[in-house]
């Protein structure tokens, strides 16, 4: 069977390392800051009558719902599993396998490249300046792309994006490219979104999940969002049932006006703690703050930061080693959780340093 899967397999699948998830690389603990996830769990109901019928492609009352929450029409945007799949949809629509090529500017979500290179896509690599600004120049310089993935927040630096290099790149690419901002963060730094900007931009696509600040990462529910021709191109290859009824009837609570307005108390709530968390982490010893804090996860660095994780997961707590990512080698990523997760995190982390005797 070995052989007959190495004679069959696609020869651009042979090399590809699949992407290391947070459930991947550690299962178990007692305190999981290590994916990004919202600690809140919310109660919503489930009518189960017509669990023996197929869903819509595209149900109305999430479409409904989370056009009414972006102020975008419902032909602007189309709900995913997940933002994953908006990503890989976007590759297989708009890249041709073998032939066309996507830009990505590491370090940043690797998915991106999974998806590329799953579809046999190139991918041209203009990393991120020393500060984690966009290299503008760097990108500009590359014309062989049809799709341009930018991460903002930028996951896992926490940066956000300058308005003008976006505005700069997407006239660049206007005949050339479709530039995507990612936006899975974006309620942890609203200000800054693209999703008004479609007007102005017919190449702007936005993706957007309800994986983090809208505490459904189990659901799996994403979307993307672009002017109309872009998401009937979309529609083309999308799975004809993407969406589980179960799924639909959640997200559609979700995006109630009473629950959106609980997820912004509960992203008002994040932005505290992580705020607080990051001033506590700042002064242990040989800690050194990488990035910026954006979204709902902090970037440090430690010279020990293999011996930090082995420490950690020995005491039930996750974090992200993100030390394999372009320049950030012994840089440890914290996911914000709850009041009483943040203090354990640093009780541990002092534990750590007074039995290793670590000095600033």
């Amino acid at each position: 069977m070995s052989k007959l899967v190495d004679t069959l397999i696609n020869a651009n699948l042979v090399p590809l390392k699949p992407y290391e998830s947070a459930r991947r690389l550690f299962s178990g603990g007692q305190d999981w800051l290590n994916a990004n996830e919202s600690p809140f769990a919310n109660p919503y109901s489930i009518d189960d009558s017509n669990f023996n019928r197929y869903p819509s492609c595209q149900p109305s009352g999430v479409i409904k719902g989370y056009a009414r929450y972006t102020g975008l029409e419902a032909s602007q945007l189309m709900v995913t599993r997940g933002a994953d799949e908006g990503i890989e949809l976007l590759i297989r629509t708009f890249c041709t396998p073998g032939k066309d090529r996507i830009l990505i500017c590491p370090p940043t979500y690797g998915m991106y490249a999974i998806s590329a290179e799953t579809c046999d896509v190139g991918i041209e690599r203009v990393p991120l300046k020393p500060d984690f600004n966009l290299d503008v120049d760097g990108i500009c310089a590359v014309d062989n792309v049809n799709l341009v993935f930018i991460c903002a927040p930028n996951n896992p630096t926490g940066t956000q994006v300058k308005a003008a290099d976006v505005e700069r790149i997407l006239a660049h690419f206007k005949d050339r490219a479709l530039v995507v901002m990612d936006e899975a963060y974006i309620e942890f730094d609203m200000a800054n979104t693209w999703a008004t900007k479609f007007s102005q931009y017919a190449n702007l696509v936005v993706l957007r999940t309800l994986s983090k600040a809208f505490a459904l990462a189990g659901l799996r529910c994403g979307f993307t969002l672009a002017n109309e021709e872009i998401i009937q191109a979309l529609m083309k290859v999308i799975a004809p049932y993407p969406i589980p009824e179960p799924v639909a009837q959640i997200v559609t609570q979700a995006l109630s006006e009473e629950n959106v307005a609980r997820m912004r108390e509960q992203v008002s709530y994040l932005n505290t703690e992580r705020d607080a968390l990051r001033s506590a982490l700042a002064v242990l010893p040989g800690v050194t703050m990488m990035g910026d804090v954006k979204a709902n996860y902090i970037l440090f660095r430690h010279p020990q930061s293999s011996d930090i994780m082995q420490f950690l997961v020995s005491e039930g707590m996750l974090i992200r080693d993100q030390s394999k990512q372009l320049n950030l080698q012994h840089c440890l990523r914290v996911t914000v959780g709850n009041a009483e997760q943040n203090q354990r995190l640093l009780s541990l982390l002092n534990t750590f340093f007074n039995q290793t005797g670590a000095k600033s």
